[in-house]
């Protein structure tokens, strides 16, 4: 017998592939305590409903362009104050204004803009906007809020937000 071999626990290649094995369990453990601690739920039942809902939106854009109706959006970060020209043949008494932040929900805002003059809109912050935003403007609901306008922007910012039907 030969004197030049080692015992399996001091050669490399067993403690390399036990290695690759409790690596591997590793990872599995941590993704696995990763997906039950942020768990984010399966489809909703309540699945069908929404798609509706999706339906029933794209109708209220596709209603906003034929309309041909527009707005711009002005946001004045010093005084709070938001403006917004809507051009086309509706002018109802009250626009509904939601600001939707793209992560987080929380910070989401809804505004009621007053109609003051030929197509201008305004109402007042009460702190001012930072980051990018999502906008959705449509008539207030108790005026059967038949289309809508969208568009998006970034505050603060001296640049006018242009709503469209978004297509």
């Amino acid at each position: 017998m030969s004197d030049d071999i080692k015992p399996w626990y001091k050669q490399f290649w067993p403690w390399f592939l036990i290695g690759l094995l409790l690596s591997s369990i590793t990872f599995s453990l941590v993704y696995l305590a990763l997906s039950i601690r942020f768990y984010d739920g399966s489809v909703g039942g309540d699945y069908y409903e929404r798609g509706l809902a999706i339906n029933e939106q794209l109708a209220k854009q596709e209603h906003a362009l034929e309309l041909g109706l527009a707005a711009r959006l002005r946001v004045d970060n010093r005084t709070g104050d938001v403006v917004v020209d809507l051009s086309g043949p509706r002018q109802p008494q009250r626009l509904h204004l939601a600001l939707i932040f793209p992560t987080d929900s929380d910070f989401d805002r809804e505004l009621t803009l007053e109609h003051v003059r030929e197509g201008r809109y305004v109402t007042t912050l009460d702190e001012p906007l930072r980051h990018r935003w999502y906008l959705q403007l449509q008539p207030e609901a108790g005026e059967g809020a038949e289309w809508r306008l969208t568009g998006e922007a970034s505050f603060p910012s001296d640049n006018e937000a242009t709503l469209e039907p978004g297509l």
